[in-house]
């Protein structure tokens, strides 16, 4: 018995396209950012596999040598650039393992808290430090933590103690970089989490209340598991950005007395590449830190797929 062909059903793009043409036309402004603004400029990759010249464009500047490998070689021969990713490492690893739990623990307390009004001033005073630049975060942790001054100090001296280098010692200064990030920004990245949290079926909830569930099991059992996409999508985009991480932090913070532990990437581009105009040398530098962060990104995105959790795509 022969089958019957069933003729596919032929997509009109025209009337589709003149019925939603405002969506369409929504994305076109986006498009363009990223056209003029992220894939334009990725032409001055190339910058590290040449001579730069002002005033010439990037495809007339010439080749460096070692077939263009010229700055890669000179930045791993660097000790300044292998300290630095060491640092970038370190600092990055550490702000994951303290600084990535703390919102979901956050978001897992206010989420259990009843006084709606009480909950909200907490959330604003939580929000607060991350609307703060790092220049004014730092003249506060000064005005607290200076070795002398610096009001801890003055209060562990007048109670016959030691003061403690929070700031120009470099175990000291690892621990208050790490404190300072968690405190700007876990009140912020709580937000996601409490955006999924509120997508959890309140009947949950209720049906684990009739079956004698306290407010621990609810949320070890509920809550945690209902997140659980959530913070694995958002672990997976931190560990892209381990070779990463912002500038203005550690430039406000470093001093010359813990630069064995603050000279991280970021500082290291600005000061060879902006200060000292080594212009081919740092694009060669910021170039294997993207190339490391994707692989960082990719590898974490498969071992989440692999063990069955859903990863960015």
């Amino acid at each position: 018995m022969s089958k019957v062909k069933v003729p596919k059903k032929k997509t009109n793009w025209g009337a589709y396209l003149r019925r939603y043409w405002q969506l369409y036309f929504l994305l076109l402004l986006p498009i363009v950012y990223f056209l003029v603004f992220k894939y334009k400029p990725m032409e001055f990759i190339m910058i590290a596999f040449k001579e730069y010249k002002i005033g010439k464009s990037v495809w007339e500047m010439p080749w460096a040598a070692n077939n263009g490998m010229k700055y890669f070689i000179k930045a791993f021969k660097n000790k300044d650039f292998i300290r630095s990713i060491r640092n970038t490492v370190t600092l990055n690893l550490f702000d994951l393992v303290v600084g990535f739990p703390a919102p979901i623990i956050f978001a897992l307390i206010l989420n259990e808290l009843v006084l709606k009004r009480f909950k909200k001033v907490v959330q604003t005073i939580a929000y607060m430090p991350h609307f703060l630049s790092w220049v004014i975060i730092y003249s506060l942790a000064l005005q607290i933590f200076a070795p002398t001054n610096g009001l801890i100090n003055v209060l562990i001296t007048n109670l016959g103690g030691e003061a403690i280098p929070f700031l120009n010692e470099s175990k000291h200064w690892v621990a208050t970089y790490i404190g300072l990030g968690v405190w700007q920004n876990f009140g912020w990245g709580s937000i996601v989490y409490l955006a999924a949290i509120a997508g959890i079926n309140p009947e949950l909830y209720e049906a684990a209340s009739v079956d004698g569930a306290g407010r621990f099991k609810k949320m070890w059992h509920i809550t945690l598991p209902g997140i659980k996409s959530t913070i694995v999508v958002l672990l997976i985009m931190n560990l892209g950005g381990i070779m990463g991480g912002g500038f203005d932090r550690p430039f406000a913070m470093r001093n010359t007395l813990v630069l064995d532990v603050a000279e991280v990437l970021p500082t290291f581009v600005y000061i060879n590449g902006i200060k000292g105009l080594q212009f081919s040398l740092t694009t060669a530098v910021g170039l294997f830190q993207s190339v490391v962060g994707v692989f960082f990104l990719l590898s974490a995105n498969w071992i989440s797929r692999k063990l069955g959790e859903r990863g960015i795509w």
